[in-house]
């Protein structure tokens, strides 16, 4: 069978269209669909590297990198070899592997909180078990997140916060029940809250990468640690995109604080779907089949991706970190200037190797948001042009606001300097559109 048919229409628009007759919205994550920023996506026909080239032919550099699941850069030897192997020993077995344990063995290794790990499909799936688990192991219901920070496509966790201040009951989307969100407690991020002996556990990313990535205050994390520690309360870490990009242990090295659960997905399979949770031993043995608490999976460590995984994971030295940082820096700095240059106010937030960004100036020059509240005042608008204008220069970013740049080890200085020199154009472009727009 052709990966492709050679009939198949070299157009984005023509595939777009024919993808939206058999896919809602013609993609399968909303983001995908352009609808934040406009226009018609393009469709990704290969990568490599820090490229990706559409349908039609165009070539992009990319910071988008699949969100962060791709960090040694498309199409990277080491893993494509990984998955070629043990795919001719088959995909999937419905029994245990050693390639799953070896990939718990290397994330334990890694993260020593992570006493036991167990793995699964996604980061939703991860953070899904992870309330269940901090439920059944605590007794209690109640569970606390913070406003704007992001854990997957779980009900007791797509609660809305209001605006920044303290809710309970408040479903975030269609098709979520009252009575799924009815013991989330939503609180202002940077902010330690106030526990009782109802909550089972906070839930947090540990650098907010879902709303421009915005870094912890000094002291906020040990807060959240001391807090739960005097109720009782687990401390979860949403280490879904911070696992394995900002460090060798992730946050929980970065920032010095040890958290009861840890929920993983993106780097920790080589870009093929993956999740897990890790945590402290009598924690982690309420899981079935050693507890009461159910999980099963039937596609849960797979072969392909645990290969995959455990390939990237070889890769991400502690000179291999040192390195993205140095880049992440760089890449702030040359989109501050091009836009400085340009006139456009904008803020590119670097914490270790990942890469935020914040448009206009309501927050007053040079000023990044520390909260969600803060970054729900970046200009829209702006961004908008600023995207279309850099992807007309042959750079994509993630079609949306509040999402990180995610730098790899694909991201030379070559491809930084071009990335600089498009933005320095692409700026000039939302600048002029900003003054025509008033």
């Amino acid at each position: 069978m052709e990966l492709f048919p050679a009939d198949l229409p070299r157009s984005n628009t023509e595939l777009y269209a024919r993808s939206c007759a058999v896919i809602p919205g013609g993609v399968n994550s909303s983001i995908r669909a352009f609808k934040a920023v406009g226009g018609t996506p393009y469709l990704v026909e290969r990568a490599e590297g820090a490229q990706v080239w559409d349908v039609e032919g165009t070539r992009y550099l990319d910071l988008v990198q699949s969100y962060g699941a791709i960090i040694l850069g498309h199409a990277h030897p080491a893993v494509t070899a990984a998955i070629a192997e043990a795919a001719t020993r088959g995909t999937s077995y419905g029994a245990p592997t050693p390639g799953e344990m070896l990939l718990a063995e290397e994330i334990s290794r890694r993260v020593p909180s992570c006493e036991r790990v167990r793995l699964m499909n996604s980061g939703t799936e991860a953070t899904s078990t992870a309330v269940r688990l901090a439920r059944g192991f605590t007794g209690r219901d109640r569970i606390v997140i913070f406003h704007g920070n992001f854990h997957g496509a779980t009900d007791a966790l797509l609660a809305a916060g209001g605006s920044g201040v303290a809710t309970l009951g408040l479903p975030g989307t269609a098709g979520v029940p009252a009575s799924a969100v009815a013991n989330t407690l939503v609180v202002p991020y940077n902010v330690v809250p106030q526990l009782d002996e109802q909550v089972a556990a906070v839930f947090v990313e540990p650098v907010a990468a879902n709303m421009g990535v915005v870094a912890p205050a000094a002291g906020f994390l040990e807060g959240l640690r001391a807090e739960c520690d005097r109720v009782g309360a687990l401390l979860v870490f949403d280490e879904v995109i911070t696992g394995f990009r900002l460090g060798t242990g992730g946050a929980q090295e970065m920032f010095g604080v040890r958290a009861d659960l840890t929920t993983f997905g993106k780097v920790i399979g080589g870009g093929l779907p993956i999740g897990c949770v890790g945590g402290r031993r009598d924690i982690m043995e309420t899981l079935s089949p050693l507890g009461p608490v159910f999980h099963a999976g039937t596609l849960a460590g797979n072969p392909l991706a645990t290969a995959a995984g455990r390939a990237a994971l070889a890769e991400l030295t502690p000179s291999a970190y040192e390195l993205l940082r140095v880049r992440a820096a760089r890449l702030s700095a040359l989109l501050t200037e091009a836009c400085a240059t340009a006139g456009l106010p904008a803020v590119f937030p670097v914490v270790g190797t990942l890469v935020g960004m914040y448009f206009g100036s309501a927050l007053g020059a040079g000023v990044a948001p520390t909260n969600f509240a803060e970054a729900k005042t970046t200009d829209e608008a702006m961004y908008r042009a600023f995207f279309h204008a850099m992807l007309a220069e042959g750079v994509a970013l993630a079609p949306g606001a509040y999402e990180a740049l995610f730098v790899g080890l694909a991201h030379t200085d070559e491809v930084l300097e071009a990335i600089g020199a498009a933005a320095a154009k692409a700026a000039q472009v939302a600048a002029a559109a900003a003054r025509a727009a008033g």
